[in-house]
């Protein structure tokens, strides 16, 4: 019955808050376009099946992501399990096994985000396979692991966000100017789709949870900011990844040219000899 009332005050929620997107849609293909509703059977089916997924995965969240999250992060910071025992509790050194949960949490969670993917394919299609699918997924998931990994440390030193988010940012201007222009509006997209449906709940429960278990954190102003090293850290790892394939590729062709050289300057000395 707890399952039911749940269930049921989720799909309710749910609907009110779809309601008004059903309402702008409707209204403009009617009152703005003219036009009747194309396929309204398979629109409403459709519809429906939105509204009971969506239901599902909030309860999915509550149920499950939130709790495992924050139960994972207590446990790793508990003083009987740090590295040095309860007496180092307060030394960064201590939280080895929070460092690397995190950086592992933040690397499986954005290989399965579908927005990553859906953009990752998307970006294959249109440079023609120039963007590797796997290439751009593998980067912006290292970006969210080294992020997360990152986030934990400042919430167990207790130092400022905006100390981390001010000069991250200032690392993007940075590498703006200097990576290749046909990359920078997809790196940018890249830290945003990484902020979604498995990604969110479980950085979000692990900050709170971590901040709730480290001493002296509060997690009113420490639980929260693992989101914003999600989405900053990815775009500068698909900048640095595309700053890197140019530079590599800019070796191979001078290597390639400075060899065409030698060859020609031989011919040329066998000619005169």
């Amino acid at each position: 019955m707890d399952f039911l009332t749940d269930f049921a005050t989720a799909l309710l929620s749910t609907c009110r808050d779809v309601l008004p997107i059903v309402v702008l849609l409707v209204g403009c293909q009617v009152f703005v376009l003219r036009s009747p509703i194309p396929r309204p059977k398979s629109l409403i089916i459709g519809g429906v099946y939105v509204v009971i997924g969506l239901a599902m995965f909030l309860m999915g969240l509550e149920k499950a992501l939130f709790p495992i999250g924050r139960l994972m992060a207590e446990q790793l910071a508990d003083p009987a399990f740090l590295l040095g025992g309860a007496a180092a509790a307060s030394d960064w050194t201590a939280y080895g096994w929070i460092y690397l949960f995190a950086a592992m949490i933040g690397f499986s969670t954005t290989i399965a985000e579908p927005t990553l993917l859906a953009v990752a394919l998307k970006a294959k299609e249109v440079s023609g396979g120039g963007i590797s699918q796997w290439g751009l997924r593998i980067t912006v998931a290292l970006g969210v692991a080294v992020g997360i990994t990152l986030g934990t440390f400042r919430i167990v030193t207790g130092t400022p966000l905006y100390i981390y988010i001010l000069v991250g940012y200032v690392v993007v201007m940075a590498q703006t100017f200097f990576a290749p222009k046909k990359i920078i509006a997809l790196a940018y997209d890249s830290g945003g789709v990484t902020t979604s449906t498995v990604t969110v709940p479980l950085v979000a429960a692990l900050g709170l949870g971590l901040s709730e278990a480290v001493p002296g954190s509060n997690p009113a102003l420490d639980g929260f900011g693992l989101i914003a090293f999600a989405s900053l850290f990815p775009i500068i790892a698909v900048m640095a990844y595309a700053q890197v394939t140019q530079w590599v590729a800019g070796r191979r062709k001078n290597k390639f040219q400075g060899v065409k050289h030698e060859i020609q300057a031989d011919t040329r000395a066998g000619q005169n000899a």
